[in-house]
């Protein structure tokens, strides 16, 4: 089981390749990339809905697990570090630096059983179109039923939700499909959650609170808090 973080500059390895859940064959088809894709081509193509219930992604709210006073000193410093480089013109790997490798450290995804493996590859082909929508990300690979993905730091002045359709096309093309799948999508300055439950239509949520490093107070805390309980929904 893993968890895929959207990084760069990892070696290539895996290729996931679906053919309305079967393998295809790519021949002569047009190739499409992931990232030029729409949320509505994303639920369009791959017939996915999204539901507004809130009981449906329970996950991320309610009686979250602790956070403790000397985490918090560590996340101040992560927003106040923050704050301070974003004047600058910051490269994606500072974001990855400054901000998420210290998410992932104080919510446990360094340590068993997550173990981070190098960049993958997903591939969809439709039997109705001479198509192939191509998604290719470095990635941190954790745990099947957890993504986090990252917009590049260069695009920092984009909405977080613009990494939402790649998101759910890789989601999408996991191998998990009997277990709900969480994702974590951050632009470094604003984080999101995202649930996936894979049926004959698929349905996904997203948290109602956009969590950031703008707001009032340090909105890390609750960052923290939910990767943590997320970590322990997929692995309880």
């Amino acid at each position: 089981m893993y968890m895929i973080l959207g990084l760069r500059g990892a070696e290539r390895s895996l290729v996931y390749l679906y053919y309305k859940g079967k393998p295809a064959q790519t021949g002569m088809a047009q190739v499409i990339q992931a990232s030029e894709l729409t949320l509505h081509d994303v639920e369009e193509k791959l017939n996915l809905q999204q539901v507004d219930d809130e009981q449906f992604f329970r996950e991320w709210q309610g009686d979250l697990p602790a956070v403790t006073d000397a985490e918090k000193q560590w996340l101040d410093r992560v927003k106040t570090d923050f704050l301070y480089l974003v004047k600058y013109p910051m490269h994606e790997e500072i974001v990855k630096m400054v901000v998420l490798s210290p998410l992932l450290s104080l919510a446990g995804f360094y340590s068993r059983p997550f173990r981070p493996v190098a960049e993958k590859q997903v591939e969809f082909a439709f039997e109705d179109e001479d198509k192939i929508v191509r998604g290719k990300i470095d990635v941190l690979v954790l745990h099947k039923q957890l993504w986090v993905t990252t917009i590049e730091a260069k695009r920092k002045q984009l909405n977080v939700l613009e990494a939402l359709p790649q998101t759910l096309f890789y989601m999408m093309g996991g191998p998990n499909t009997d277990k709900p799948t969480f994702g974590f999508l951050t632009n470094g300055s604003e984080f999101l959650f995202l649930k996936l439950v894979k049926q004959d239509t698929p349905n996904y949520a997203l948290s109602s609170k956009l969590f950031s490093l703008l707001n009032r107070g340090n909105d890390l805390y609750s960052v923290v808090g939910v990767l943590k309980r997320l970590g322990e929904v997929v692995t309880g």
